[in-house]
């Protein structure tokens, strides 16, 4: 729709001031907000982050387009957010420590709001320590990691073995993503699953806290793709 491109074309090329007016004009045309969210912010962010992977975008450029991306979601957000009485589950989100990007993680607990879970978002350059404080407070069933730095990610691995540590690795699921992230990369440090945008991260958060989880692997990506087919 052309609305939808529109707005991922203001995404991609960080106009933030005009995102919001684009998203209202699409909400007038009676879409659905997670629509919107998915496949005109989202998708806008989703062909910067492409070329960041392929060294074809750098990081200014990134954070730019999060920005517009952040101006829509800040509109969404009171549509997308919805009461539920019985959660779904309880999610501890945070960045690693030495990475200071928060937009995409932000974007995963809105979206893991609106499917039920309580989010408990730590912020930006989260220590180990932190987030095992956190889960304890709040007694959640997932820690959900983000980087955007290659520099960082490994603290993706330091901060479930500082679980494991303490007692604590098979109290909670762990979920992994970022920029830099791959599946091979959160399977290799020990993380339960891995997603790649918001959207995946909603059906593997489902998948890790259903009883019926066999302690295996999940690619929230490719999960995603099956619901969507």
């Amino acid at each position: 729709m052309a609305a939808l491109k529109h707005l991922a074309d203001l995404v991609e090329t960080g106009k933030n001031q005009e995102v919001p007016a684009a998203v209202d004009a699409a909400l007038k045309t009676g879409m659905p907000p997670y629509d919107v969210l998915i496949n005109g912010l989202q998708a806008g962010l989703a062909v910067v982050g492409e070329r960041f992977k392929r060294q074809a975008a750098f990081i200014p450029e990134v954070l730019i387009s999060a920005r517009a991306m952040k101006a829509g979601v800040d509109v969404l957000k009171p549509l997308l957010v919805k009461a539920n009485n019985k959660p779904t589950g309880v999610c501890v989100l945070g960045t690693v420590q030495g990475d200071l990007h928060d937009i995409g993680q932000n974007l995963v607990g809105i979206m893991l709001e609106s499917a039920g879970f309580v989010v408990h978002n730590c912020g930006v350059n989260v220590r180990p320590e932190a987030f095992l404080a956190k889960v304890k407070e709040v007694n959640a069933d997932l820690v959900g990691m983000s980087a955007l730095l290659a520099t960082t990610m490994m603290n993706h691995k330091t901060t479930i073995q500082y679980f494991a540590d303490n007692g604590y690795r098979d109290k909670v699921r762990f979920m992994s993503g970022g920029a830099p992230v791959s599946p091979e990369f959160a399977q290799e440090i020990g993380a339960d699953g891995y997603a790649s945008n918001a959207l995946a991260a909603i059906e593997l958060a489902k998948k890790l806290t259903q009883s019926g989880w066999n302690g295996n692997f999940i690619n929230g990506d490719e999960v995603g793709a099956h619901m969507a087919a």
